[in-house]
């Protein structure tokens, strides 16, 4: 098979093309013929040989990814023979996802209809689940001004959408004129370039005072986004991509009567996991009405990929295709 592996950490020209014999599903597990894998920002981190949150630098030769969707095509001991054949999508490949083979604990598999795209399915089971985590966290509905912070990144896109939805009006910032214009396109009613200096003026000018601010980007940009906010508002961390996080001092967000709420330790201590969001994530996909951004490279291009994440020259989810 065909598959991206790290054997040095550093740049993103460390991830090299090999052939490897394909992979041989155990008990319980089910062997995927991939068609579309799923990328991660963190990964680009993970590349550095750098420690981020729970996850620990990887042991090397190093295969990333762990989100596939594709066609189950071998199952292994105590795995029903019917299982062959399925278009099926994955969060949980063992192997890596960066392959155009992946091996996943049966179990973990949710079934496609087959006007599910490959790309759309990866999108949603995580990202699409991760935004309905902080949407449980943080509700929106009619009255609130929400301000979606990388607004056509993979969860931002997917914030923009569902608020416009429940009612809400729509703040999206994202890095750049085309970003911007493509927040606007998917429903935000306000869209801000936040690389332009003075853009949040431009948001409390046009939006007045802020409800809730879902921030996927922090440093001074999350900072500025947070002095949005209004008496009672609420600020959602769930992401780093300027390089830092960013977490109001309690005792001026209590000051303000600020709710500060941490949307990936709320994901991780989620009582029964989830699996349930990552099914309602995918419901919402096959009925049409979240739409995920994705953006698709070839396998052979997974180092393309990584670096135009760092530079931050995607939108939406990035996926690979074998």
């Amino acid at each position: 098979m065909d598959v991206i592996r790290l054997h040095a950490y550093g740049p993103a020209a460390n991830l090299r093309l090999e052939t490897l014999p394909d992979p041989v599903p155990g008990p319980g597990e089910v062997r995927v013929a991939v068609r579309a894998a799923g990328v991660h920002f963190i990964e680009t981190l993970l590349r550095q040989g750098r420690a981020v949150g729970p996850h620990p630098a990887p042991a090397l030769p190093a295969v990333f990814g762990s989100e596939v969707a594709g066609v189950v095509e071998a199952v292994g001991e105590g795995v029903p023979a019917g299982l062959a054949g399925r278009r099926v999508v994955t969060g949980a490949a063992s192997s890596g996802g960066y392959a155009s083979r992946a091996v996943a604990p049966a179990g973990s598999l949710t079934e496609l209809p087959g006007h599910v795209d490959d790309g759309v399915a990866v999108a949603m089971v995580t990202t699409g689940a991760t935004t309905f985590g902080l949407l449980e966290l943080a509700p929106v509905g009619p009255g609130d001004v929400v301000l979606a912070m990388a607004a056509a990144g993979g969860v931002g896109s997917l914030l923009v959408q569902y608020a416009r939805r429940a009612g809400a009006t729509v703040v999206g910032a994202a890095g750049g004129p085309a970003k911007a214009a493509r927040a606007a396109e998917l429903g935000a009613g306000l869209a801000v370039d936040y690389r332009e200096a003075g853009w949040d003026k431009r948001v409390r000018e046009a939006a007045g005072e802020v409800t809730v601010v879902f921030d996927g980007v922090g440093g001074e940009l999350g900072r500025a986004a947070y002095g949005l906010l209004g008496r009672g508002g609420r600020h959602v961390v769930f992401g780093s991509a300027a390089g830092e996080w960013f977490f109001p001092d309690a005792g001026e967000a209590a000051a303000r009567e600020v709710a500060v709420l941490d949307g990936i330790g709320h994901l991780l201590g989620r009582d029964g996991g989830t699996a349930d969001l990552r099914a309602r994530a995918l419901e919402a996909a096959a009925e049409g009405w979240l739409t995920p951004l994705v953006q698709a490279f070839p396998l052979a291009a997974a180092a393309a990929a990584h670096a135009a994440l760092e530079s931050r020259d995607t939108m939406g989810k990035v996926v690979l295709v074998p």
